[in-house]
């Protein structure tokens, strides 16, 4: 695929090598950022217009941009990763542009091509590939977060679609987004919030989700918890996700079964990625609805043998425990050997360790 053609601004204050060394050496997650962004703006006369890489810094919006009125914006997450003859990839990016035209259509904002969306991450990596760190081991799961996200800016007081858009990509670097690793994290179990409901935004990465979610994300941290997972808002029974990642269970006999897309779940690249990685390790996936009881009842059991949860962000992560308001459900002893080896599967071919046989990587540098 050609890169897409975007002008090329450097900034005239790039951040001083000894400074960005020192930021690469522990950057936490989504702390720091590089000295670029790409831009792209879309008009309704023009179309898709004034492709460019620019300096990071503060943009200008109107107090009445229709962003800030009514929440018409998107969102993506993706990494960049360092392989050790120093080029620089990414990780089914195809995907990812899938996903946020999906994103925009639900938004009613303007479809992006993988044309400019794949070649926005190059362009700005064209300009901040020094921002991508190097593992200094295997255990060393840093990368550049690249974050794509479009808006509606247009100066506009009126429930209607936005006539005027901005895309933009801006690259964080990043370290593990769990400080424990593949530590078992306790999720909360909401009880009094919903994520999303069937016809609604569930399925489009969009913040209202994520601002919807923080309420009960409150509720987890209060009680001890990492993560919050959400139930089904018709029924209130059927597992649905967390607050930013997908859920999975492992059962003795093989089985390893995520919850089904309905539209109000999101369709996580990791997501999918785990359902042909455990199919390649001999288990059998399944997508299908999966109740709070059947999660209860098989952890007591000894069916269910572990549960983790994916994305982009945390990879993949165990979960050690569900909280409710009055029981814990806990899974027998266990290492998470299916947890691991998947986790372990989809870092080697993130990080150029193993062959990619499947064409998941693009390379960006």
């Amino acid at each position: 695929m050609p890169t897409a053609s975007f002008a090329q601004l450097p900034n005239a204050q790039p951040t001083a090598d000894i400074i960005r060394k020192d930021i690469l050496a522990n950057p936490g997650f989504g702390r720091y950022f590089s000295d670029h962004m790409a831009h792209i703006r879309w008009t309704l006369d023009a179309d898709w217009h004034g492709h460019e890489v620019r300096p990071y810094g503060p943009l200008t919006l109107d107090p009445a941009a229709a962003v800030l009125h009514y929440g018409q914006e998107i969102f993506e997450g993706i990494k960049a990763y360092r392989h050790a003859d120093g080029s620089v990839w990414t990780f089914r990016p195809e995907k990812n542009a899938e996903r946020f035209r999906r994103s925009a259509r639900r938004l009613a904002l303007p479809e992006l091509s993988d044309e400019d969306f794949i070649g926005s991450l190059k362009a700005l990596l064209a300009q901040d590939h020094e921002w991508v760190p190097t593992p200094s081991s295997e255990a060393d799961e840093c990368s550049l977060y690249l974050r794509p996200f479009m808006i509606a800016s247009e100066t506009f007081l009126g429930v209607r679609p936005s006539h005027e858009v901005d895309y933009y990509v801006i690259a964080s670097p990043a370290a593990a987004y769990f400080k424990g690793g593949v530590e078992p994290v306790s999720i909360w179990l909401s009880s009094n919030y919903k994520r999303a409901a069937a016809g609604g935004t569930g399925f489009a990465k969009c913040g209202g989700n994520y601002a919807a979610s923080l309420a009960a994300q409150k509720e987890a941290e209060a009680h001890g918890c990492g993560q919050v997972a959400f139930l089904d808002a018709a029924e209130n029974k059927w597992i649905e996700e967390l607050g930013g990642m997908n859920l999975f269970f492992v059962f003795k006999d093989g089985r390893i079964v995520t919850p089904k897309l309905t539209g109000t779940i999101l369709e996580g690249v990791t997501r999918d990625s785990v359902l042909t990685l455990a199919r390649d390790a001999g288990l059998q996936p399944e997508e299908r609805h999966i109740s709070i009881d059947e999660w209860r009842e098989g952890a007591a059991s000894g069916e269910i043998t572990e549960v983790f949860a994916c994305g982009t962000a945390a990879v993949i992560t165990p979960v050690g425990e569900l909280v409710g308001e009055d029981e814990r459900i806990r899974c027998q002893p266990s290492d998470n050997p299916v947890a691991k080896q998947i986790r372990r599967t989809l870092l080697d071919l993130q990080y150029g360790r193993a062959e990619d046989t499947h064409g998941w990587l693009t390379r960006l540098v």
